[in-house]
This record gives structure tokens, sequence and C-alpha cells, in this order.
């Protein structure tokens, strides 16, 4: 089981954070101890000091392949959930002014939870998906597939030329704007079209 995750796929989530949008989809990878466990509790690390959420849609892989072509790529996902990926942007911008590579920033322990998955049928496949964080019980980032730079069947095949997809995988497919900092306390609960579908605590 593989976590592949996308960055800067939304233009005003890359240019908030100083970056170039890219002219093709940036992938980085978490391992599966990144995955936090529903029975898991979600603890700061005492690594950073500068903890930042990042509300994602995710996809569920349901069939292997590789080199998969973009029209057939729809074929090998079958349900959807919003996750977190959780970032110690602290030690990621440390990294990034070295020109070192940032796993330990993106892809430590319990940094990636996700809520349950939706089954995708063929009209939710067509259909453009609303996606919402809220902190505290206030809405900081508000999301739709639509707006996506590359979506979910370009990026299957993207992922694919590089990367074989087995069933069970998963994909974040990228965060919009409002990325921002998380402290001991605090309760984040994502939404999927307005039905509230993860809730993480901050311990």
């Amino acid at each position: 089981m593989k976590i592949i995750c996308i960055g800067r796929n939304y233009a005003d989530h890359a240019k908030e954070l100083g970056n170039e949008i890219p002219d093709e989809p940036v992938i980085f990878m978490k391992p599966k101890s990144a995955l936090l466990q529903s029975h898991t509790p979600f603890y700061y690390p005492e690594f950073t000091n500068e903890l930042h959420y990042e509300c994602e849609l995710v996809l569920r892989v349901c069939k292997n392949g590789k080199y998969i072509q973009e029209k057939h790529a729809s074929n090998y996902y079958n349900g959807i959930a919003v996750g977190i990926d959780f970032t110690a942007r602290d030690i990621q911008e440390e990294c990034k002014k070295k020109g070192l590579p940032w796993e330990k920033a993106k892809a430590f322990d319990n940094s990636a939870a996700v809520g349950k998955f939706v089954d995708i049928t063929p009209d939710f496949k067509k259909s453009k998906i609303n996606f919402s964080l809220k902190l505290n019980q206030e809405e900081v980032q508000k999301g739709n597939s639509a707006d996506m730079i590359f979506n979910f069947d370009s990026l299957v095949s993207h992922i694919s030329n590089y990367f074989s997809l087995n069933i069970g995988d998963i994909i974040f497919t990228g965060t919009p704007a409002g990325v921002g900092e998380c402290v001991v306390g605090d309760v984040l609960d994502c939404y999927l079209n307005a039905e509230q579908m993860l809730t993480v605590e901050v311990k």
C-alpha cells in the first residue's frame, strides 16, 4: 500500500506559499506508517514548531495498472475521501532552502489522516466535488475539484508512468488555499459535499 501525494495542484495554494504553478504534477510519497489509523490519536510532533493542516480529496485505487492512458484512468479508482496532509512547515522550509528532500516534513508517522471513503458512481465522477475543513468550528479551507490544475484522470495517468498503481493505494490530490497552523487542543473537521467525514483532535 502506497500513499501518493500531489503538491501545488491548486493555483491559489501555490501562490500563497510563493511557489510557481507547475506544468506537470508535483509528486511525493508518504510511507504506510504515515497513515493515521482510526483508533490512533494524533499527537503534535515534537520536532516541529509550525505544524500545518492541508485538506485534500483522496482517491482509492481499485485496480493494478502501469502506463495508464488518461481515457481509461477512471477505471482505476472507485472511492473518494477527505484527508489531511499534515506538514511540518518549518522543517520543510529549512530543507527547501538547502535544496534537500523534505520527506521528514511531510512523511512522518501519522501525517496522513483519511476519512471514510465514499464509493464513486459514474454520475459522481462527472460532478464537481466540494470539500472543506473547519478549524475549531471555523471554516478555513474550501475547495472544489473543478479548480484542480490537474484533474483526477490526468493525475492517475501521470503517476502510473513512474509508479505502478496497486489495489489499496491512495492518492492525495492536492490542497486548496487556506492552509494554516494548528496547535495542541485544536479540532479539525473535514467535509465532503457538506457531510462531515473526518475529525482529528491535535493532542
